[in-house]
């Protein structure tokens, strides 16, 4: 954190020590208080995820989940709840009450208890924009569906496939406002009008 000159240098690593050391009092404190004080270390807020493959959102019907569900559609809308510490989340269907999980074979499916560790996933934010979310428990293996809508099994995908990007957005046809700072959407409509412009004037 500070500018260390020869001088300061003992100052400074003073500093970090007592830094790293409050932060692992800290974690110390949070592991202690977990089981007593569960809903406080959540935060938990409700999204849409929009499929980069199919256009549409994933929706949790209940064992059954898709990337088919319309914009502001009821199974559409996910309760995600994030863990304190960490980019730990769960994924919950605010309608059906399932939670998306992946079992030890990769299936993609719907549990109504997610406190397995199987229904714990780890954002991981791309370049590009969109958000990937890879199994907790199954390193390596995301949550991604082909272009009919349906699960890809884990150990088929890899964090460059489009079929496991995804997007964050509000309800129907808003941006997720905390995303909306890290990008501006740009449709596949938009992008073609920009290259197709220029021949329109030369005619």
């Amino acid at each position: 954190g500070c500018g260390c000159t020869y001088i300061s240098l003992q100052m400074c690593l003073h500093e970090y020590l007592l830094e790293s050391h409050q932060s692992s009092a800290d974690f110390r404190f949070y592991i202690k208080n977990q089981s007593r004080d569960n809903v406080s270390r959540k935060q938990v807020r409700i999204y849409q995820l929009y499929s980069r493959t199919t256009g549409k959102h994933v929706q949790i019907l209940g064992k059954k989940i898709n990337a088919n569900g319309e914009d502001g559609g009821k199974y559409a809308l996910l309760v995600v709840e994030t863990e304190t510490f960490g980019s730990q989340i769960r994924i919950q269907g605010k309608e059906s009450g399932y939670y998306i999980c992946m079992d030890k074979s990769g299936k993609i499916i719907g549990k109504l208890n997610g406190s397995s560790p199987e229904c714990v996933f780890v954002e991981e934010f791309l370049e590009n924009n969109y958000t990937a979310f890879v199994s907790a428990k199954y390193k390596g293996w995301y949550l991604g569906f082909n272009r009919k809508g349906r699960p890809k099994k884990g150990m088929r995908t890899a964090q460059t496939q489009q079929e496991v990007h995804f997007m964050k957005r509000g309800l129907k046809g808003t941006v997720d406002p905390q995303e909306e700072f890290r990008f501006t959407t740009v449709t596949k409509r938009t992008r073609r009008a920009r290259r197709l412009r220029p021949n329109l004037k030369t005619n």
